[in-house]
């Protein structure tokens, strides 16, 4: 017997979607990623008022922030240096703010029920496609989705991110709440019961097809050595560098004594390059640089041991003269192999200040964070020995289009360097290196990722994650990465704007629909 709750017993339901959703986030499994969005979609059909469908989004995204995302409270601790009770202050000002495109979902989807009076399959299916674009399309510094939580628990339907990234993977699983909410409303019946079927025995045939297109990958024709550098700087030396308050030796001696003794390690092992994190060489480098004394004493340590380095160091922009955030591959030799490639999606409040080129008096109230000058983008491949390595560091990698770019340049790998000291070790280092090792994926080429505190570790071009690094414990690693010289673009490559394409037609078209079968009685109001 169905019961109907009136709309004020009905605030419970965008609770539970937020618990759904928040506990599907890496690191949990994304057990209830499939209908994560049911209870509040019941809950926003049930609603008279604007202000209902809008605060019971808020409420949804509020709560699966906290859970999936309180690692901003630590961050806020860890780098504003904020005593912990401002920082969840910070957090719950965060959950509040942080994903307000379920919110404005709410709004668009209510606003255009009511003023094209939708029938109700029309209206549930506006519900589903609005709620992916305005996930697809929300401003947040964590570019997050719901295809990586997949790729996260090793479910093999993230195989099928080579046709339609995981952005597409993303949108798919929101959509199949869609026959879900359908299913729980008619579970008593038969066709509820037929639809939830239905889903269940597609998605395990998407996972069948994963496991299919794994296995179907053409097999490497060539392998690399690659070896890792985890030095584990804490955050206080690395920003008393940045100050211009000593620990540069100090840093470099270390990260020298961590590769000599992996070198020592695996003495008769072929070591193609080392690699050490983001600014793992707390020091200028380049051409202009070459003989500072820091400099001086990097090309000697390589020329020494006969190794190549691609590793993280700070650059200076000739136009700006602004420090960078760069990436250099050094040769055997000790020599810059120009031309290096310098940060070019900065991450703001760490590595600039919104506004603050047009508002120079910001900088006054926050001194500590730095104002990097931007890169080219992704226009450049580190090219030495037969290697085409694509470059990038740290947060760039959670652009599918900039590793995109290197892709289309002909990169055979991608090598990335991060720094992600500042996040803890509970959900944040999980959540990046996932997201990182998507691309991967998407593109059917390797993933090399040093950092400083971990997670450091090589994907495959078939997804599979290689050894993992411990958390904040110096620690090194040496990999044997098979790769292709000359890796085929894959289908989301090539098609990078048909998902989206495909769901902006999609909403113009039910829009289209909605306005011609609109009740005559409501045309002429």
């Amino acid at each position: 017997m169905n019961i109907k709750l009136s709309a004020n017993s009905l605030w419970y339901l965008p609770v539970l979607s937020g618990v759904f959703i928040g506990t599907s986030y890496i690191p949990f499994p994304p057990w209830a990623s499939l209908f994560g969005f049911v209870p509040l979609w019941l809950f926003w059909n049930q609603q008279t008022q604007l202000k209902n469908a809008f605060l019971g989004g808020v409420v949804t995204a509020f709560v699966f922030t906290l859970i999936g995302f309180n690692w901003v409270t630590y961050t806020l601790h860890e780098f504003a240096h904020l005593p912990w009770f401002f920082c969840v202050i910070g957090m719950l000002v965060f959950g509040l703010i942080g994903h307000l495109y379920v919110a404005l979902a709410g709004v668009l989807w209510f606003w255009g029920r009511r003023a094209f009076h939708w029938p109700e399959p029309l209206s549930l299916g506006l519900m589903a496609l609005i709620t992916v674009l305005c996930e697809a399309n929300s401003l947040t510094l964590f570019d997050w989705n719901f295809g990586y939580s997949w790729y996260g628990a090793n479910i093999p339907v993230y195989q099928w991110a080579e046709f339609i990234g995981f952005s597409g993977l993303s949108a798919a699983t929101l959509l199949c709440n869609l026959p879900l909410y359908y299913a729980w409303k008619n579970r008593k019946h038969r066709s509820g019961k037929i639809i939830f079927a239905a889903v269940l025995a597609g998605f395990v045939l998407l996972n069948l097809g994963g496991l299919g297109l794994k296995a179907r990958l053409p097999q490497p024709d060539s392998k690399l050595n690659a070896l890792l550098i985890q030095a584990s700087i804490p955050n206080s030396e690395k920003m008393a560098v940045e100050l211009g308050e000593g620990y540069t030796e100090e840093i470099i001696r270390r990260i020298m004594a961590l590769t000599d003794k992996s070198l020592a390690e695996h003495k008769g092992s072929k070591v193609d390059f080392a690699m050490w994190p983001e600014t793992a060489f707390p020091a200028l480098l380049g051409a202009g640089f070459k003989d500072r004394e820091n400099s001086v004493w990097l090309s000697q340590f390589l020329r020494d041991r006969q190794l190549v380095l691609v590793t993280g160091a700070f650059g200076v922009d000739e136009k700006s003269r602004l420090i960078t955030n760069s990436l250099f591959l050094l040769d055997d030799q000790g020599e810059v192999q120009e031309p290096h490639y310098s940060k070019t999606i900065l991450l703001a409040f760490g590595e600039y200040i919104p506004f603050a080129e047009t508002f120079p008096v910001i900088r006054k109230f926050l001194p500590q964070i730095g104002q990097y000058a931007r890169g080219p983008g992704p226009t450049v491949l580190f090219d030495w020995n037969g290697f085409k390595m694509g470059p990038q560091i740290c947060y760039e990698s959670l652009f599918p289009k900039f590793s995109r770019d290197l892709a289309n340049l002909g990169a055979q790998f991608i090598v990335n360097a991060t720094n992600d000291s500042w996040y803890g070790t509970w959900q944040e280092p999980y959540q990046h290196l996932y997201m990182t090792l998507a691309r991967g994926v998407e593109f059917r080429r390797p993933v090399l990722r040093a950092t400083n505190t971990g997670i450091s570790t090589v994907s495959l071009a078939s997804g599979e994650v290689l050894e993992q690094s411990p958390m904040h414990q110096a620690w090194t690693g040496l990999y044997e990465v098979p790769y292709l010289k000359n890796p085929q673009a894959t289908f989301y490559q090539d098609w990078f704007w048909l998902v989206p394409c495909i769901l902006w037609g999609s909403l113009a078209l039910l829009l289209l629909v909605g306005i011609v079968k609109k009740p005559a009685s409501t045309q002429t109001d």
